[in-house]
């Protein structure tokens, strides 16, 4: 199943920080991004989660809700959201069934070597929990002000 613009997004329950299990559905009412990175505590993770804690208050503003998912597990989630001070919910997708729903399992080139991992992705939800807009392949500068300012102008047109 491909996830295009306008389809509802696919309901989940995963293990999250804080201890606390995330399910998609009860977010409705709210905007919700979900972004997917590869690994926790590389630097382009450690960048772009830091982007979005530092936005943070201005996502509250616009009524959106900020989820990270790796394949990482819940302790190693942790030690991230502790370390880097993230002020949002990371998701530990070891069994990749997230990252499955969204399609952000591809195969990957390191070092000449191939291998299957996650593609840096990103998904906007609507308050209706519909797909509103999607960014695959993101490159992490400026990746978190663009994912702002869609937040923004959905929360507009409400």
């Amino acid at each position: 199943m491909v996830l295009a613009i306008g389809d509802t997004a696919p309901d989940f329950t995963a293990p999250a920080t804080g201890d606390t299990p995330i399910t998609l559905s009860e977010l409705r009412g709210q905007q919700v991004v979900i972004y997917f990175y590869p690994k926790a505590s590389t630097p382009g993770c450690t960048t772009e989660g830091g982007d979005f804690r530092d936005n943070k208050p201005a996502f509250d503003a616009a009524n959106t809700v900020i989820l990270g998912v790796s394949r990482d597990g819940l302790r190693a989630q942790e030690n991230f959201k502790a370390k880097q001070d993230f002020n949002f919910a990371l998701i530990s997708d070891k069994d990749e069934s997230v990252c499955q729903l969204f399609g952000v399992i591809k195969l990957k080139k390191l070092y000449g070597k191939e291998h299957l991992g996650i593609e840096r992705s990103t998904f906007l939800i609507d308050a209706d929990g519909k797909l509103a807009q999607e960014w695959r392949k993101v490159k992490v500068k400026g990746h978190v002000e663009e994912v702002l300012a869609a937040a923004e102008r959905l929360q507009q047109d409400v």
